[in-house]
């Protein structure tokens, strides 16, 4: 089995291998970009993306892991300084606004110190239609956020947030049904 393979199936993996290591460069033009190169812009999250909607806007600077984890849906937007370490699948449906400085991170590390020098694992995230994310949320492995939700900012989600809720705090909990 292929160390894609493996992080795709949730099992422990080697993050270094040289298969996995390829959207650092599309990471870094995107970023360099000149602001109304909107086109080209466009060009590069469709490259790296496995799916977008038409209409979409990431502001710089942008980083993630690979890319082709990433889905994206209709009139996406994010502020700057996003971050979507995705060595396993990260959805986004259709609506979705994510402040400045946000997280979302599918790996996790092995507690046992051996393990942990050599391998990590990978969860999904999944974030529902009609989401507003605030700024410098951090969202962790295996979560899902339901449809309609507000996530404060400066909420670390760690467990999986129901539809039509708002939620905040460190860990997230729901202070409201919406």
């Amino acid at each position: 089995m292929s160390e894609e393979e493996k992080m795709l199936s949730g099992e422990l993996y080697n993050s270094n291998d040289e298969q996995l290591i390829n959207a650092k460069k599309l990471c870094n033009k995107y970023n360099n970009l000149d602001i109304e190169d909107e086109q080209k812009a466009k060009e590069i999250i469709q490259k790296l993306f496995s799916k977008t909607g038409n209409q979409f806007t990431i502001m710089p600077n942008f980083y993630c892991d690979y890319g082709f984890n990433i889905e994206i849906g209709e009139n996406f937007y994010s502020n700057h300084n996003l971050v979507i370490l995705d060595a396993n699948k990260v959805s986004f449906g259709d609506n979705v606004k994510i402040g400045p400085n946000c997280g979302f991170y599918t790996s996790g590390h092995p507690m046992d110190k051996e393990n942990r020098k050599k391998v990590e694992f990978a969860k999904p995230i999944k974030i529902g239609n009609d989401v507003w994310i605030g700024g410098n949320v951090c969202v962790m492995p295996g979560v899902t956020i339901g449809d309609d939700t507000v996530i404060g900012a400066g909420s670390v989600v760690t467990k999986d947030i129901p539809a039509n809720v708002v939620a905040v705090g460190n860990p997230c909990k729901i202070i409201k049904k919406l």
